[in-house]
């Protein structure tokens, strides 16, 4: 299978060009520059624009775009260009997949569609949450439309956060732990759907080789864990004890009241029901198992 990834220098997507060559895959990267190297195709979202030949002979399509989000504070500025990242070369990817008839996109979203669900579980069948995460995330998945018009199998990846060796969460959490500073965040009973990165790249992987699978798709660990439960296993894990607790108000001063009350204080209790419907086989299906991946 030829593939083209858009968003392969990141985590997932550095990842994920280095698996599907490993099975056997011939993978192109879409670059936001002049092409240096054989496996390179240009494109400019910004410009709408994209090389003749950049999906020639491309069986599916990766889409891995998009900015950080939870790294400044959330102001009108910051909130656009969150969007701007996500919604526009996924629109141009969608309408060069339906011109060039590309089977297949994969296309990344998070489980932030959801919105704060409590202790409610929720899979792919859960109606959209509210919030301005749940809203990119339902735009960022309307953005796919005139690939599936186009007859294209989509795939929309709902994804948790991801648990990785190097870079992602992890990075940010285990200097804390490291130092015995690591505690739960407010109450603490907020779910975190995690999943490791293997099982990203395998569920993505996956969704590429199964013909079956289309539309909404939750990458998430199958045993959600809350906040506290989530420090407790991380502090094990690094055999650091976990004492301390950060409130809420210092987190939204810090970090401003609604990116700490979107992503932080609330979360998902979201459960990867099609994957486990379909026989993806998890390789890390509890926490313990990921971070002991992560942690070596």
């Amino acid at each position: 299978m030829r593939v083209a990834i858009a968003g392969s220098t990141g985590l997932i997507g550095t990842a994920l060009v280095s698996t599907l060559r490993q099975g056997g895959h011939d993978v192109l990267r879409l670059v936001r520059r002049p092409p240096r190297n054989p496996d390179e195709r240009a494109w400019d979202p910004s410009a709408a624009t994209m090389d003749a030949s950049a999906l020639e002979g491309v069986d599916a399509v990766v889409n891995l775009c998009g900015s950080a989000m939870g790294n400044r504070r959330w102001s009108g500025e910051v909130k656009q260009a969150i969007r701007d990242s996500r919604i526009d070369p996924t629109e141009v990817l969608a309408a060069a997949v339906a011109e060039h008839r590309v089977p297949v996109l994969v296309n990344a979203s998070g489980v932030g569609y959801y919105g704060d669900t409590g202790a409610h579980e929720v899979d792919e069948r859960s109606p959209m949450g509210s919030g301005f995460l749940a809203q990119v995330c339902h735009d960022w998945e309307a953005a796919t439309a005139a690939a599936e018009q186009a007859g294209a199998r989509v795939v929309r990846v709902r994804t948790g956060l991801v648990i990785s060796p190097s870079g992602g969460l992890m990075s940010q959490l285990k200097p804390l732990f490291a130092v015995g500073l690591g505690g739960k965040l407010g109450s603490g009973e907020q779910y975190m759907p995690w999943i490791s990165l293997d099982d990203e790249v395998g569920g993505i992987r996956f969704a590429l080789e199964h013909d079956t699978l289309s539309g909404p798709v939750n990458f998430s660990g199958p045993d959600p864990v809350t906040n506290a439960e989530f420090t407790r296993i991380v502090g094990e894990a690094m055999h650091r004890p976990t004492p301390m607790v950060v409130p809420g108000f210092a987190l939204r001063l810090v970090r401003g009241a609604e990116l700490v009350d979107e992503m932080v204080l609330t979360g998902q209790r979201a459960v990867p029901a099609v994957l486990l419907e379909r026989g993806y086989p998890f390789q890390h299906p509890t926490l313990p198992a990921a971070l002991a991946a992560a942690l070596g």
